[in-house]
């Protein structure tokens, strides 16, 4: 039976690394290319902070072509934009489906979904509603290991940026916080596990505050800005 040929939406974390896994243990996908979403100036994947260069090792490790959404300014308009392109590039190329980590954000699937049916792609989810504390132990047992690249400072302080999650690192978490960070708790940078051919080698640098933009400070929300960790190949 004939594989169908799907894109990944890569953002190099732990969820991102455990669907791949699993999709490529069901076998029922052919994964043509890894899909990220990079910020041109600063040269990093959006939202997480890790540096091109990293990616491009990630995708090298995987054995899975990188393509790149080059977003060069804050604008859902110019994002869908770009997106679009790529995605009937692909199209023309036999693909079918976007296969996506999330979990259980339900307005975050619905805007990638619409946005996919106006160029007639199918959305995949192949964590979708699982319990997020089994994940994060599969992800353990699986002996994945990954980092925190970027944290949020409504849940944490800077000391949970930077660190290794393992079952000390979970059992360390506010009682608040999704295990698997999927309310934007923090951000990851998956760097070895069973979907890697080697590990990626980095070493960690300073760590970083950025302050959110004024007009996105919301009284009612904790969130003030995030603190990143450096991650500097090696």
């Amino acid at each position: 039976m004939e594989k169908e040929k799907a894109i990944f939406a890569w953002s190099g974390g732990k969820d991102s690394s455990l669907a791949l896994y699993k999709i490529l243990q069901e076998g029922k996908y052919e994964v043509v290319a890894l899909l990220t979403t990079v910020n041109r100036e600063l040269k990093r994947i959006s939202m997480h902070g890790v540096r091109e260069s990293l990616l491009e090792e990630q995708a090298k490790s995987i054995g899975i072509p990188l393509l790149k959404v080059w977003i060069d300014e804050a604008s859902y308009e110019h994002y869908e934009k770009q997106m679009e392109t790529i995605l009937l590039q692909t199209k023309s190329e036999g693909v079918t489906t976007v296969i996506f980590g999330d979990i259980f954000l339900e307005d975050l699937r619905e805007y990638r979904e619409n946005n996919l049916k106006k160029v007639n792609i199918k959305a995949y989810f192949p964590l979708w509603k699982k319990n997020t504390q089994l994940l994060i132990q599969e992800f353990i047992d699986l002996k994945f290991k990954t980092i925190t690249c970027c944290i949020n400072d409504g849940f944490f302080d800077e000391s949970f940026v930077g660190e290794v999650i393992d079952e000390l690192f979970v059992n360390r978490l506010p009682k608040n916080v999704d295990p698997c960070g999927e309310n934007g708790e923090f951000h990851k940078f998956c760097f070895d596990g069973p979907i890697f051919n080697y590990p990626i080698n980095f070493q960690k640098g300073e760590k970083v505050y950025k302050p959110l933009d004024e007009q996105y400070v919301e009284e009612a929300k904790p969130t003030k800005g995030f603190w990143y960790c450096e991650l500097i190949p090696n």
